[in-house]
């Protein structure tokens, strides 16, 4: 009879507790669509990507004030990552994977999205799309994913094939 009652004690105590709302703090509001805007990340078909476009050689110009200091003038890496020339790699016997934007990312947009979130490193989040796109462009053409006269924007840039996006297996877990 004991254990009984202790069962639906228990089963009573459980069934309440999952029952009530989460605590309310008392503190903070939730967060506006515009601060949401910089947290939605764009899927690798480009939805989520924003408006604006940038060249290769929009770029190249941008490249040379934000990026170079940190990943070098031929994209080889220095302070920051190599970004261009680990193409193949990830099949090499000798080694670990030279991890580069052609060979690390199976898609395109994780490259905008990668650059408008954290770089450059000394401000985080100051460049425009436009400025992205065209670095983005300027990246691409140097990995070989593009041509130098292509124009990025959120309909070209989901539709880029990435060198190594085949070289990605799904982990067996």
């Amino acid at each position: 009879m004991t254990r009984t009652c202790l069962a639906a004690f228990l089963a009573a105590a459980c069934g309440a507790a999952s029952a009530q709302q989460a605590p309310v703090y008392g503190f903070g509001q939730p967060a506006t669509d515009a601060e949401l805007e910089h947290f939605v990340s764009p899927l690798p078909d480009g939805r989520g990507l924003p408006k604006g476009s940038g060249t290769v050689q929009q770029g190249e110009k941008l490249y040379a004030q934000h990026c170079m200091a940190c990943h070098g003038a031929n994209l080889e890496g220095g302070i920051g990552d190599r970004l261009v020339g680990g193409r193949g790699t990830l099949a090499a016997a000798s080694g670990p994977p030279v991890k580069t934007v052609e060979s690390y990312w199976p898609y395109a947009t994780t490259l905008f999205d990668y650059t408008k979130r954290a770089m450059p490193f000394t401000a985080p989040g100051s460049l425009s799309n436009d400025e992205v796109y065209a670095l983005a462009a300027y990246i691409l053409f140097r990995a070989g994913a593009i041509q130098p006269d292509q124009v990025m924007d959120q309909v070209s840039l989901p539709q880029v094939r990435m060198p190594n996006r085949d070289g990605f297996k799904p982990a067996d877990r």
